[in-house]
């Protein structure tokens, strides 16, 4: 299998690759600022002077199936589908050659993050900022990293998952769909958690793959998974032990989304037909430059919108003592422009400054092995996951994650040739 990857998979001619499709990068534009927006949003803050405490604004009851649309992964991973599948077919490089950029791209943008959030906790407290405060603003913060992780299980396979498209079509993201169902079976039957996990391969390349179809041309009849997916999620809501809400809240058993469940597959199905569905008009909307300035600050604005947030809550919620009104309250909405207003003042330089860490530095032309591609997916794989658990809190991990990030780093920077 090593020896066939080690050149693109040939693309038949009725494939479309296409360098850009508006369509797509309007889905990335778009599921990057749902992020954010409900990232800032849902926060329900308090504190008493010695902890803060974090809510969630969607906890009401009956706001749940607000998640249903805004809790956009399932059309990130789509869209990562349909970019890795374009981009691979389009390469002249050797397969390792491809991840090896792709890998670059990856983790470049992390350096900039390390290098502020590690020294930044012991700053503040010489300083006398409270611990507990700055120890939930240092985790959350890593630990939002978990989608780079298992995007890099995406991005490596993607020469495998074209090769298995090639092969067996529609029976590839069935199998992975069966694969969830076993999942959920075995976890929900045991009361072993800990095998939902396997999950986060099953749901997410399940999602991916479907992106393979749609970048040659094949997702056609949309309303088909729409409705099916859509129905079988409520399905499972109504008669299955799955939650309604596909984001985690606080206080619940059971979470759609850590680890993932068959519920967050069939939601993902329902937004992919719908999102493919409403296409022609969504490509017929004056989008061009807001694409163009969004689309390289994409990364910039995920990594970097949750310390905004923790500046704007360190100020209004412990210095100010400015608690978060009850969600749905007249103080709730009213407040609401003012916070979010502040937020995008702090995130404007953060832009400005992070942005260019998009581009990772060029290196000199040469060649990459598989072996050492998957060694340098590993380790960056490795740190982010260890950053995922730990976040940035005072401690060795933070700093362990690094020198796996400059590992794998290194690992991609080519021989050169003689």
């Amino acid at each position: 299998m090593t020896v066939l990857l080690d050149r693109p998979v040939a693309a038949p001619a009725a494939r479309v690759t296409a360098a850009r499709d508006p369509f797509i990068d309007l889905l990335r534009v778009v599921g990057m600022a749902l992020i954010v927006f409900q990232h800032w949003t849902i926060p329900v803050l308090d504190y008493d002077g010695d902890r803060l405490t974090t809510g969630n604004a969607l906890s009401t009851p009956g706001v749940w199936v607000v998640t249903w649309l805004s809790q956009v992964m399932p059309l990130v991973f789509f869209a990562g589908g349909v970019a890795n599948a374009i981009s691979f077919r389009r390469s002249a490089e050797p397969a390792p050659s491809w991840l090896a950029v792709r890998l670059r791209r990856l983790a470049w943008p992390l350096l900039p993050l390390a290098a502020v959030w590690i020294p930044l906790p012991h700053i503040l407290l010489s300083l006398g900022v409270p611990a507990q405060p700055l120890e939930v603003g240092a985790k959350l913060t890593g630990q939002l990293l978990w989608f780079l992780a298992v995007y890099l299980i995406a991005v490596t396979a993607t020469p495998y998952a074209l090769r298995l498209h090639d092969r067996h079509g529609w029976r590839v993201p069935v199998a992975l769909a069966a694969g969830a169902v076993l999942t959920d079976v075995a976890r929900f039957s045991t009361g072993v958690d800990a095998v939902g996990y396997l999950n986060v391969v099953f749901v997410w390349m399940a999602v991916h793959q479907l992106g393979l179809f749609y970048a040659e041309g094949r997702l056609r009849a949309p309303w088909a998974p729409a409705l099916g997916g859509f129905g079988a999620a409520a399905l499972l809501v109504a008669y299955g032990p799955y939650p309604g809400s596909m984001i985690g809240l606080p206080g619940a058993e059971v979470s759609n989304m850590a680890p993932p469940t068959l519920a967050m597959l069939a939601v993902g199905l329902g937004q992919v037909g719908l999102a493919v569905w409403l296409r022609p008009a969504l490509v017929r909307l004056p989008t061009r430059r807001l694409l163009a300035w969004a689309g390289p600050r994409i990364m910039t604005m995920y990594l970097w919108h949750m310390p905004a947030l923790f500046a704007v809550t360190g100020v209004v919620v412990v210095l100010l003592g400015v608690d978060t009104p009850r969600p749905g309250s007249v103080l709730w909405f009213a407040g609401w422009p003012v916070w979010f207003g502040l937020l995008c003042l702090v995130m404007w330089p953060l832009l400005k400054g992070f942005a260019r860490f998009e581009t990772p530095p060029s290196l000199p032309y040469g060649t990459a092995g598989w072996r050492g591609m998957l060694g340098a997916a590993g380790l960056v794989g490795g740190g982010v996951l260890t950053l995922t658990v730990g976040g940035f809190a005072p401690g060795g991990g933070p700093f362990l994650a690094v020198l796996a990030l400059l590992g794998g780093l290194l690992l991609t920077a080519p021989r050169a040739r003689v």
